[in-house]
C-alpha cells in the first residue's frame, strides 16, 4: 500500500517521516519524496493517529487522486532542481508525462487549474530558490550556477531571476536580509 503525504520535500523530511511510522511501528518498504510504500493496509483508527503525528510535524495525508497527483508533480520538480540537477537537461514535459504515465497537457491543466500557476512557472520557482541558495554559498559565479542549472547562459539566468524576483542576482547578494522561501511554500 502507498501512503502519500504533502510537503515531503527534503531528505530530513523523508528522515521526520520515518521516525513517525518508525514509532507507529508500521514496516515501511520504500520511502520518497511524496509517498512511503508500506506492507500492510492501515486501519481507519492507525490512519487517523498517522494524520495527526504527520500533521504535527508540518505534514498531511493526501487521500484524494488529484491532491495525490498535483505532489507527485511537485515532488518530482524538487527533487528535480535541488537533488538531481545532472537531469536538468532533460525535457520537463517528457520527465513529468513519463514518471506518471499520463499525458502532460492533461497534466498540465490539472495542476494549473489547482495551484493557480503552470507547471512551468512553478519549475521557474524552484529553479530561481535554488539560485538564491546557491548565491548565499557564495561558491560558484553566476556563469557556473547558469551552466549548473542548465541556463542558455548567465544573461538568461539573471534576467529570469529578475523578472521573478524584481532584483538582480548582484542585487540579491547585496542584501542584508537575503530572503528565501520555504521549497514546500512555492
Amino acid at each position: 500500500m502507498k501512503v502519500y503525504i504533502k510537503n515531503m520535500v527534503c531528505s530530513r523530511c523523508e528522515m521526520a517521516v520515518r521516525t513517525v511510522f518508525e514509532k507507529m511501528e508500521i514496516p515501511i518498504l520504500s520511502i520518497q519524496l511524496g509517498e512511503v510504500e508500506i506492507l500492510k493496509n492501515l486501519e481507519e483508527t492507525e490512519k487517523q493517529l498517522l494524520s495527526e503525528n504527520l500533521k504535527a510535524l508540518g505534514f498531511e495525508l493526501l487521500d484524494d487522486k488529484i491532491s495525490k497527483t498535483i505532489e507527485r508533480i511537485k515532488n518530482l520538480i524538487v527533487d528535480l532542481v535541488h537533488y538531481q540537477n545532472e537531469k536538468l537537461k532533460i525535457n520537463l514535459s517528457s520527465y513529468i508525462a513519463e514518471d506518471l504515465k499520463q499525458d502532460y497537457s492533461t497534466l498540465s491543466n490539472l495542476f494549473s487549474e489547482t495551484e493557480g500557476i503552470t507547471i512551468e512557472h512553478y519549475f521557474i520557482a524552484q529553479k530561481i530558490e535554488k539560485v538564491k541558495e546557491l548565491l548565499i554559498y557564495n561558491e560558484l559565479s553566476l556563469s557556473q550556477i547558469a551552466f549548473q542549472l542548465n541556463y542558455s547562459s548567465a544573461a538568461h539566468l539573471s534576467n529570469q531571476f529578475k523578472k521573478t524576483t524584481g532584483i538582480t542576482p548582484s542585487q540579491f547578494k547585496q542584501l542584508k536580509n537575503k530572503e528565501r522561501k520555504q521549497i514546500d511554500a512555492l
